[in-house]
Order: C-alpha cells, then structure tokens, then sequence
C-alpha cells in the first residue's frame, strides 16, 4: 500500500507525533503529512516549523482524506479520539498508534472497530525525551531506534508491511511481538524505571534538608533522575493503563531490594558484590546489545576488515593472551568449587566471557575480570539456580559442549544457545552419549544447537568409545560424571588435550588415567583454590609462523602453555626445520610453561604424522601458510575435524591460499600443499572464523602485494589484542570496523 499512500494524518504534536510528522515529511514517504492538536498554537506552530504541511482544522474531512491515521495522543484518550474517527475513515484507510501499552488500547478498539479491526495495526516506537511539544520535534528521534508493532491476528501481513515501511522510513528498526508480552517488556524497561524516578526524587525532595541534599547530588543522580522530568499525566496514564504488568515488576524490584537491604544490614559482602557484579555485567550486556558488540549479539552484525600491507616482520618479545581452553574450564571448575578460587591470566575474549556470564546467571558470584584477574566465589556442585532464560555463548562451541554435560545433571531445564556460526555446529557429538548416560536433550534438525535440556534427570555412569578425537566432548562426559550413578570413563582414539583433567586434580577431585582411558566418579567435591592460566599456545602459533616464515625475524614468546597433549605445533615446525627453542621451561598451577623463541631459517615441506594431528588441531589454519612458504610439498592427512570447526577450515584456507597464488588441493581429510617464494595479493574470505583471519593476516609477512581478509568480527573470541600485537612486532596491519 506504500505507493497509495498520498495522506498521513497525525493526531497529537506532541513529541512523538511531531517528531514522525517531521521525519515521514523529511524523507518523501508521502505527498502531504497533516497534523491535528486540539491545542491550535501547537498546530500553527506544526506548520511554521515544518513540521507538518498542513493543518487539520476539520478533523472528520482530514480523517476521510487521510489514508493513514497516527494516533499520538496519550494512551487515556485513545478510546475517546478512536471513537471520534472511526466514523470517517475512508475505505482501505489504516490506523495505528504510538501508545506505550497495548492491551487497554486493543481492548477499547475491538468494539469500537467491529469489524473494521483489521484496519488498527498498533505500534510503539522505543523513543522519546524530557522535552514535549511540537517545537521540540526532531526528524531523526527514531534513527537507530527500534519500533515495536503488536500485528492483530485481524490484520493482513500487506498492512503490517504498510506501516513498518513507514517506521522504517525514519532510520527505525521495527520488531514485531505479542500484545501481552510488549505489555509485560515495556513495564521493566520503561514503565519501572519512570516510576522508580518519580518516586525517588519525590521521596527526598519531601525530606527536611532536600536543599542539601540536591545540591551535593552527583553526575549519578541526575543521570537517573532525568526521566522525573517527564510529563507527570502521560505517566499517570500509563500506570493506570498497565497496571498489572507494572505491579508484578513492582513486586519483583521490591524483593531485590530487600534482599539487598539485608544484605547491607548484615554486612554480608558477598551477596552484595554478587548483586553489583550480576548488575555491571547485566549493564555491559545491554550496552553490547545497544552497540550490536560481542558475545551479547549476533557478532556477524559487525562487520570487520583487515588489511594487510607487505613488507613487514617479527621481532620482539611479547605476551599473548591467557589460553582460552584453560580460561574455560578455570570459571567451570571454579563454580563448582568449595570456596574462593582466583584465577590470573584470565582470557578476556569473547568466548571466555560467555562461559563467565553463563554461570553469573546460574547464579555465581564472580568478580572481575580485571586485567586478566578473576575471583569467583564457588557454589560446590549443587549449588548452581537455574537460569533467567537460555544461557547464550555465542561463538563458543566449547561453552555449549562442556556446559550440556554439566546441564545435564542439574535439576533444572536449561536452554543453550548461540550465534548463527555456532548453530551450524555439531552438537550431536555430545548430546548422543549424554542421552547414554539419562540425559534427556532436544537439539534443532541434524542435531544443532540450540540444546534443550531437561532437568531432573538421573545419570548414570557409561563407558564411552569416542569415534573422534575431542577434548571437549571427553570434557563433557566427565563433567556429567561428576554427577552420574557410578563410573564415568572415556576412551579416545588419539589423545587429546587433558586440561580437564589436569585441573579436576588441581581442585582435588580423583581423576583416573592410563593410556587413552579416563575415568571420574561421583561423590567427591572440588575444593577451590589458585590459577594461573598460561598463555594461548594456539594464539602463539600465529607470532611463531610469522617469525618461522619472514627472513630477519627474531620473537620470543613468554609464558605459552607447552602442555604435551597442545605442543603438536612445536613438532610439526621443528620437522619443518624451524628454528625454535623451549626457554625456561617451568610448570605453573599443574601445567607446564615455557618461553618460545623462533627465528627464522627456511621451511622444507613434509608428510605432517597423523598422530601429530590432534595435537594440533586448532594450529592448522597457520600451519597451512607455514606449509606454503615451505620448500617441496607438505601433505595433512587425518584432519578432517577441520571441517566442522567454526567454518570448513580446510576449504577456507584452500580457497584463499588459491586467490594469494598457492598451489593447494584440498582432500577430505586435509590439503596437499605446493611451497612458494612468495604470495601474491587480494581479497580473501574469513567466513568469520578467527583463525582463518589471523592466519591471512601473517601471510602478508611473505606477500608481494596486499591482502584484504574480511569478516574479522570473531577474532575477539579468542585474541581480542591481536593487531595490537602484530602490529607491535612489526606486522603492517590495520583494522577497519563498519
């Protein structure tokens, strides 16, 4: 109906309505914007503000010519003005409104309207200010701000188009809900904390020395007093308008705060630090959403590019981040702990803090983290409360794997989901030997996530023959063990990263080991203590094949976890003929630690050994471009996991190794890889998976023109810091963020 569309007819010019008349006349949506106000100042001033066209002075003939009607008049009147209207609309003309609650309005439409109802489509745009009246109008109050419209099952979906073209129009995103559920959103984000405002600044001005008291108040107060500014009748209006949904979240606010009045009371630290720290990451979590940032949204929505210029180095001594398996596992562990467990080294990428933020809403205490410092306040192993909603990781597919199996014996339903990366991913792999052991889980079509999970369940200990070679799926099987009836014991293929196990020992809870089997057994608890978690060997790997590839490179990397079942990657390059030497090699918290200086000296090409394969399973998108500044050819074999990591690896790094000149040939398990003296330039692919990123990145070290890598967004679930590094070390890299 768009195009018909020749007469929109706003009826308030108040703020909102004046602002849409302003923005719909700004950007053409229609040949005439009309106002009416039953104030004629404000519709005279509509007029020489350009605000409006022109001025509705005969209501009944504005609505018959009119072919939308906006009703931007407070939600007390809406009955009254649709009553007056209703009368003249002309056929096939729409209504729709800009009122804060929905369910009185639809209520007092419906007979009203009979049965012209379908013609009502309701709307709320989330926008606004103190200010009011028309001279305050702003063309752009709803650029980047979200409209929400409540369809009828009455309206056809061309109306609801119709008038979300025309919120669209002014740069609003529009998001469609249900009527009860816009009610009972907008009582706790809105309606709650307009009230709170009045309320406190009521409250006080009424006290004897309120002269005082506003006068040393700070920069918080008015920051969340500013909303008592606003018009205290529209308020009154919607408080009696919603009011059971704004009663039920009265209620809810009134029991925080006075779980929180006992807790000052009673001089109880931690559960005051655990309200402020829910509180600050509940905050950062809004302000991510608001910004479409991090693990709290879709992290595809950012769109980030590198660019790579040739000619660069390695040299230096550096420190990369903490590694992100043991980070993981540091927060579980220490959740389910007995006691205080502090952890330094802290990873603070984007999975480590889903994992951290999945477990504050289980309803654990942890402060930080603070450069790299973590202190997490233990609930021991039946202390977790179940979720506000599902638990969402993002990108993480070591979140959503451990977390199922620790889920899995809980009392409580939890749901798990992520971003569209991570709903591509296998999670049959771990819900198939759950379901072995009693879990009862429901996962989308082809077994990807979101994971249901159903509480209450008994376990039972199983003995697993992993098909595949995964740390995480034994991680998560021993974390279920923790609970099950009996024996839990895992069997792997190959071996695999032992963090898990490493740590449990660490925590004092019995794992047993011998050879390729692990066995845990319920009964025991985990007692919390100390972590230092080692830096990332994986993001090391990246600095270590620079310097390995690039003539004159000298780096020297500190305090890299070198623990057996990881240190593949230091294998593979010495059989490469890397020059490349373990340093003050150490152990710290249960695992072992060194230095890593690599400098360079030519590469030869090879058979990569199989069993070197799952050592280093996560090294390979860097380990690909080793292998194409190599000598001869080098040939994987035994890869295949590679394909359902975060994207098909291997054909990410044989499709643009292709475009950078390489002569590479992609098998089903692996690549049969041609050295070369040198890269060509051009644009490559990412498919949004860090490693792809980073390794395109340090290709640029033996590139003769530039590389353009796109889709960098999720380099920050792993290595938030790495163009600062590289660019520290002297690679020529920039980062461009849209």
């Amino acid at each position: 109906m768009t195009d018909t569309v020749q007469q929109v007819l706003i009826l308030g010019l108040g703020l909102i309505g004046g602002s849409l008349a302003k923005a719909l006349r700004q950007r053409n949506f229609c040949p005439r914007v009309v106002g009416y106000d039953r104030n004629v100042a404000e519709l005279e001033a509509g007029v020489s503000l350009g605000v409006i066209d022109e001025a509705a002075l005969d209501l009944p003939a504005a609505v018959t010519n009119s072919d939308i009607v906006v009703l931007a008049v407070p939600v007390k009147a809406m009955e009254t003005v649709l009553a007056q209207i209703t009368p003249h609309l002309k056929p096939g003309a729409l209504i729709t409104d800009v009122g804060s609650t929905k369910g009185n309005i639809i209520a007092a439409a419906r007979p009203i309207l009979a049965g012209q109802l379908h013609r009502f489509v309701p709307g709320h745009p989330i926008a606004g200010s103190e200010k009011s009246g028309v001279a305050a109008a702003d063309g752009d109050l709803f650029r980047h701000h979200k409209v929400i419209v409540t369809p009828l099952v009455e309206n056809s979906a061309a109306d609801v188009q119709t008038i979300s073209r025309m919120w669209q129009i002014t740069g609003a995103e529009v998001l469609q809900m249900e009527i009860d559920r816009h009610d009972e959103v907008l009582a706790a984000t809105s309606h709650l904390p307009h009230l709170l405002a009045f309320s406190l600044v009521d409250t006080l001005a009424r006290e004897e020395d309120s002269t005082e008291i506003f006068r040393y108040a700070a920069g918080g107060f008015r920051d969340f007093t500013r909303i008592a500014a606003s018009d205290p009748v529209m308020w009154r209006d919607i408080g009696q308008a919603n009011r059971d949904a704004i009663l039920k979240q009265i209620d809810r606010f009134s029991e925080g705060v006075s779980k929180l009045r006992t807790a000052v009371a009673q001089g109880d630290g931690e559960t005051m630090t655990g309200i402020f720290t829910r509180a600050q990451s509940a905050r950062q979590h809004f302000s991510r959403i608001l910004s479409s940032t991090a693990y709290a949204n879709t992290m595809t929505t950012n769109d980030v590019t590198f660019h790579v210029q040739p000619g660069g180095s390695a040299n230096g001594t550096i420190r990369v981040p903490g590694d992100k398996s043991i980070s993981h596992r540091s927060i579980m562990l220490g959740a389910l702990a007995d006691g205080i467990t502090e952890v330094s080294g802290f990873l603070e990428g984007e999975d480590s803090l889903a994992t951290l933020q999945a477990f504050r809403d289980m309803g654990v205490v942890i402060e930080g983290p603070y450069e790299g410092e973590v202190k997490i306040y233990g609930v021991g192993l039946n202390g977790l409360q179940q979720p506000p909603g599902p638990l969402y990781v993002g990108n993480s597919g070591t979140s959503m794997r451990l977390l199922s199996g620790l889920l899995a014996a809980q009392s409580f339903d939890t749901e798990l989901t992520g971003d569209a990366s991570l709903t591509k991913r296998p999670m049959a792999r771990v819900a198939d030997p759950l379901r072995l052991m009693g879990a009862v889980i429901e996962t989308a079509e082809n077994g990807r996530p979101p994971m249901k999970i159903k509480g209450g369940q008994p376990l039972k200990g199983i003995h697993y023959d992993m098909p595949m070679a995964s740390a995480q799926v034994k991680s998560c099987l021993m974390l279920a063990g923790l609970y099950a009836e009996g024996e839990t014991s895992v069997t792997e293929p190959a071996p695999t990263r032992d963090h898990s196990e490493r740590m449990l020992r660490g925590f004092g809870y019995p794992v047993a080991q011998q050879g390729n089997l692990v066995t845990v057994e319920s009964g025991h608890s985990l007692s919390a203590g100390k972590i230092d978690v080692p830096s990332d060997i994986s993001s090391a790997t990246f600095f270590m094949v620079a310097a390995a590839i690039c003539p004159g490179s000298d780096i020297t990397l500190q305090h890299v976890g070198i623990n057996p079942t990881r240190i593949g990657v230091i294998n593979i390059l010495q059989l490469m003929g890397a020059d490349l030497e373990l340093l003050n090699e150490r152990e710290v918290g249960g695992e072992p630690v060194a230095d890593i200086r690599v400098r360079y000296a030519p590469l030869k090409g090879i058979h990569v050994p199989e069993d070197q394969v799952p050592l280093a399973i996560d090294e390979f998108p860097a380990l690909f471009v080793a292998a194409a500044c190599a000598q001869g050819q080098t040939v994987v074999s035994g890869a295949e996991e590679l394909r359902v990591k975060e994207s098909d690896r291997i054909q990410a790094m044989v499709d643009g190794l292709k475009i950078l000149g390489v002569d590479i040939e992609g098998t089903a398990d692996g690549a049969i890889i041609n050295g070369c003296e040198a890269f060509g330039g051009g644009v490559v692919e990412s498919h949004d998976d860090h490693r792809i990123a980073m390794a395109f990145t340090i290709a640029s070290l033996r590139a003769r023109e530039a590389i353009t890598v796109n889709e960098c967004a999720n380099v920050a679930t792993s290595f938030p810091v790495f163009v600062e590094l590289a660019q520290q070390v002297g690679i020529k890299v920039t980062k461009e963020e849209k």
